[in-house]
């Protein structure tokens, strides 16, 4: 049981790794995204307000959708195999 606790603490800590990596790859991309269309559409006012405001509008569902990905989906395969291979 202490190894399979091990394990699922590394993995833990990698998957954490692989959640910022992705959460700032999919904010620039986002960043660059409102970018364009504020350049494209000639709009009115400071370019900075718009742009964290359409950040913020996107962070939340972002967040969820990567906290589903990265950690649950993960650690729950990785638990129901270790579940499966040492008591069933």
């Amino acid at each position: 049981m202490l190894g399979a606790i091990r394990i699922l603490a590394i993995l833990f800590l990698a998957l954490t790794v692989i959640y910022v990596c992705l959460y700032l790859h999919f904010r620039a991309i986002r960043r660059e995204k409102l970018e364009a269309e504020w350049g494209a559409g000639g709009r009115v006012g400071d370019r900075d307000d718009y742009i964290r405001a359409g950040l913020a509008a996107t962070n939340k569902s972002v967040q969820r959708w990567l906290f589903l990905g990265v950690y649950v989906v993960p650690l729950t395969l990785v638990s129901l195999l270790i579940y499966l291979t040492n008591f069933a």
